[in-house]
């Protein structure tokens, strides 16, 4: 018998245009759930290497919102939040930014998002 491995569902949610943006928004404000959004680029090095950092963060904070968005694949959204760099985090409460990260920092990412998500906590999110 083969050893078994346990493949784990991702928990982050690819953003895959304006229209599933303002959908996943406009729901998790309506759960009063926290959003915490990875901003990145296939060809941004640092934030690429931030995924799987990004997956294993989603997983400890099972009632918040993960989201990933690709900068050059949705980019109205990340105009319209005034993205400019990559790896780019923002911590969303209720539809609006609380907070903002630049930068590949996995510590103050992890920092920020465990406080965050403790003084907000309340009901899970339901799965995306």
């Amino acid at each position: 018998m083969g050893s078994q491995q346990q493949v784990m569902k991702s928990r982050v949610v690819k953003v895959v245009s304006s229209e599933s943006w303002e959908l996943m928004v406009t729901e998790a404000k309506k759960q009063g759930c926290p959003i915490v959004v990875h901003f990145t680029a296939a060809w941004c090095f640092p934030s690429v290497a931030m995924n799987p950092f990004f997956e294993e963060v989603a997983m400890v904070y099972q009632d918040a919102l993960f989201l990933l968005v690709d900068v050059d694949e949705v980019k109205e959204v990340a105009s319209k939040l005034d993205i400019k760099a990559m790896p780019t985090f923002l911590l969303m409460r209720e539809g609006a930014r609380v907070d903002k990260l630049v930068g590949a920092n996995p510590g103050e990412i992890r920092r920020k998002i465990d406080a965050f998500v403790q003084s907000i906590r309340s009901r899970s999110c339901k799965a995306y």
